[in-house]
């Protein structure tokens, strides 16, 4: 992953942000010492901003696609309250094994529910509505990611999609992958939808925050 933001300037953010539990300091920790592309764990800015973004729509119910080594799904569950409930769909079982590892060693890893397999069909099967929506999944589908989750969003929930500027990709055209294609169209998309209101955030890869219109 590209620097979008100069080292120094990310690590002084970091610094003057709540700092991460020691759970999720071991877990990425050890998601950067064992497990292919650590890259894509949140990490500890990004994390401290959902669950700020958590605290502040007063969130009880968590959707997550995308769980990858359980970092981010951590941060909501630190975040809820104790009747708080985050759902986190992923295809991969064994990064998933690795994230349920490091929830069983933390006093809020209970909130967590995971489901394994192709996160469409997953979503397909929830029921309810979510205060928070957290997209972090294959960039090909982000498109049907977005829509199927506006269906299961709360009145005045929030909808987090990351890696919005992909490495700062984005800006290409015509665009250099599918993925980047993906991206760019989830971008589009989003920004001419009447039905919500939204800000791309440059935090780190860019987080696209998406609420309702009133």
């Amino acid at each position: 992953m590209k620097d979008l933001i100069a080292p120094e300037i990310d690590a002084y953010a970091e610094a003057h942000s709540t700092p991460e539990s020691d759970v999720c300091r071991r877990l990425r920790e050890e998601t950067f010492r064992s497990v292919d592309f650590p890259q894509m764990v949140v990490g500890p800015l990004e994390g401290a901003f959902l669950k700020m973004m958590t605290q502040v729509v007063g969130a009880k119910r968590v959707l997550e696609i995308g769980t990858f080594t359980g970092y981010s799904a951590l941060c909501f569950a630190e975040a809820l309250p104790d009747d708080g409930q985050v759902i986190t769909c992923d295809i991969d079982p064994d990064t998933t094994a690795f994230a349920q590892k490091y929830w069983a060693q933390s006093p809020v890893g209970g909130k967590i529910e995971a489901r394994v397999g192709p996160a469409l069909e997953s979503m397909s099967q929830i029921d309810g509505l979510f205060d928070v929506i957290f997209i972090d999944a294959d960039k090909l589908n982000y498109v049907n990611y977005y829509q199927r989750g506006l269906d299961l969003l709360a009145p005045r929930g929030v909808m987090l999609i990351d890696n919005v500027l992909w490495n700062g990709d984005v800006i290409y055209h015509p665009p250099l992958d599918d993925s980047t294609a993906a991206i760019q169209e989830l971008n589009r998309v989003v920004a001419v939808d009447d039905r919500v209101t939204s800000v791309l955030v440059t935090i780190r890869d860019g987080v696209l925050v998406v609420r309702r219109a009133a």
